[in-house]
């Protein structure tokens, strides 16, 4: 999956009090996990069940492909011992341009959760939507995010959002995706009652810049060293991906392979072992309650 994205803030011990449903992160325990657009393939799934406790798993095909091959796979990865990260892909900007975003996310947020009743999952799964554009989002966008997590809720199941967590320029200050929702968030439940609050999202950051990324290579660094911040809600770290971003991960040690990708550890490199790397205090994060 390719990111935009901004830089964490100050990294600091996980004291946060959820919202209901919400997971509790314990700041010494961490789990791996891999990302991919394309299943690894059923002969895979022992090689990188030795590393990984987790995997991606996409409702809808990822960006930039046509059709998802992930389709029907939750029963043999479980069998295997995977936990689950169940992601949509979300619409871009360009998609959302002069139409009804909200209509389109709300759309989507019902279509999400009927994919992941079809694939097995359970009513009250974590669904992270996709959001491949970074920095601070345009009207539109929060607009079909926050209308898709409301959809998402509203059929049982909990919102979370994909995006990036490295800051951008913004005039003479900077921003990040995941500052910017959880600003807005903030902002929504200030002026509702407090009967009409939202659940507050759950996030799934991407950072791939050294530090706080280790680089390349599977690491025990506790859930507090990478991805969260004061007031957020944040699940999963995303720190390293495949093909590398070399405008963030270039001082990486281990980044990659000398293809950009990132490796299963103990698996031969092949177009079935690259992976994203991904870091989360529980071993089943979309499951987990």
């Amino acid at each position: 999956m390719r990111r935009l994205g901004s830089i964490l803030l100050a990294l600091v011990a996980i004291h946060f009090a959820l919202c209901s449903g919400a997971q509790s992160l314990h700041p010494q325990l961490s789990y791996l996990g891999f990302d991919r657009n394309e299943y690894p393939g059923d002969a895979a799934l022992d090689g990188l069940r030795l590393s990984f406790r987790f995997a991606g798993y996409w409702l809808n095909p990822p960006p930039g492909t046509a059709k998802n091959s992930w389709t029907g796979k939750r029963r043999i990865l479980r069998q295997h011992g995977f936990g689950f990260l169940v992601l949509f892909n979300g619409r871009t900007d360009a998609e959302l341009k002069g139409r009804d975003a909200a209509a389109l996310g709300a759309a989507d947020g019902r279509a999400a959760v009927a994919a992941a009743a079809r694939e097995g999952f359970p009513r009250h799964v974590l669904i992270f939507l996709d959001q491949e554009e970074g920095g601070r989002l345009l009207s539109e966008q929060a607009a079909y995010i926050f209308a898709w997590a409301h959809a998402v809720r509203a059929a049982g199941a909990r919102a979370g959002v994909y995006c990036s967590a490295i800051d951008v320029p913004e005039g003479t200050a900077s921003i990040s995706t995941a500052r910017d929702l959880v600003e807005r968030e903030e902002q929504q439940r200030a002026s509702a009652s407090a009967g009409a609050r939202q659940p507050r999202l759950f996030f799934w950051v991407a950072n791939d810049q050294c530090p706080p990324s280790p680089g390349c290579a599977p690491t025990s660094m506790p859930p507090s060293s990478g991805f969260a911040w004061g007031d957020a809600r944040a699940v999963v770290w995303q720190y390293a991906l495949s093909p590398r971003r070399p405008q963030f991960s270039a001082s990486c040690p281990r980044n990659a392979a000398s293809d950009g990708n990132c490796y299963a550890p103990s698996m031969p490199p092949s177009r079935d072992t690259f992976v994203d790397l991904d870091l989360a205090a529980s071993p089943d994060p979309s499951e987990d309650r």
